[in-house]
């Protein structure tokens, strides 16, 4: 099965273009029901029935996994029999017409104006790292992108004199995204007086780089949030996504357009979007209710 999860997983690379971050995912979730068919069921992939899924989902669930976990794990498992069906490697799917299970549908938690500001501010001006961290802050409340099209740009990506940057999001979409005048700044002042002492080689692409001079992790990324976030005194638990929510919220409370909003964030379904309308009527009632004299 090892051999047939690597042959999906190019097959996902090559005719899908999925991100390496939703590869790793697949092939880490396949990888856990292989292991749970070697340890706790009877038979094999190829021979997997319906009770086979349905068990092992009930496996999940004893385990204590959520219920997005689990819809994650079944549509891996979804792809993974289709693609067995489609190269005749199975006669039948296995997993065909079961359902997943429903999901709460939870608001992303974002962050006030003022609480961005706050966060904005803490980086240091007068270190190299304070450099990158207020760009990198900066570009990212600025812009909507990913962490991961944030950690991915080069420093040919940007075109600060125009105030615009090119990213590659998912299923390797490319797309132009407007900056903000006080993210360039910043980004310049970075460029000119920061980066340099962070990189060990001249030949290094990446814009943003870690202590060794290389491009900077997600994880090293996380853990500077996570400590601004912490200086800044934000009691929300936020996550490397939060500025990324609240870039979106912010703009729709001030009069942005939804399809605007979407082709910023780089959202192939307009569906996706509209859950910040959601944030932003909750915001209207809250505000009604504090304000009007007949609330």
């Amino acid at each position: 099965m090892q051999n047939l999860i690597e042959e999906f997983i190019q097959y996902l690379q090559r005719e899908k273009g999925l991100a390496v971050n939703t590869l790793e995912s697949y092939g880490r979730d396949l990888r856990q029901y292989s292991q749970y068919l070697e340890a706790d069921a009877e038979g094999s992939w190829n021979q997997a029935t319906r009770a086979t899924i349905a068990a092992y989902l009930l496996h999940l669930k004893k385990q204590g996994k959520s219920a997005a976990t689990i819809a994650r794990r079944l549509a891996a498992l979804k792809s993974f029999y289709q693609f067995l069906v489609r190269e005749n490697y199975v006669e039948q799917d296995p997993t065909s017409n079961m359902e997943s299970p429903k999901l709460e549908k939870r608001l992303p938690k974002v962050l006030t104006i003022k609480e961005v500001e706050n966060l904005l501010k803490q980086p240091s001006s007068t270190s190299a790292a304070g450099l990158r961290d207020r760009a990198m802050l900066e570009l990212l409340y600025a812009t909507g992108i990913r962490v991961s099209e944030l950690i991915s740009l080069n420093v040919s990506d940007l075109n600060l004199e125009m105030g615009f940057l090119r990213c590659m999001g998912k299923g390797s979409r490319e797309r132009i995204v407007p900056m903000g005048s006080v993210a360039i700044r910043c980004v310049k002042e970075y460029l000119t007086n920061g980066r340099a002492k962070l990189v060990s080689n001249p030949e290094e692409k990446a814009l943003f780089v870690n202590h060794h001079g290389r491009r900077l992790t997600r994880q090293g990324f996380w853990k500077i949030v996570k400590k601004y976030a912490h200086d800044a005194k934000i009691q929300k638990d936020i996550t490397p996504h939060t500025l990324r929510h609240s870039f979106a919220t912010h703009l729709l409370e001030n009069g942005a357009d939804l399809r605007s909003v979407q082709e910023m964030l780089g959202h192939a379904d307009i569906s996706t979007t509209q859950i910040y309308t959601q944030i932003t009527k909750g915001r209207l009632k809250e505000v009604y209710s504090r304000t009007h004299p007949r609330a």
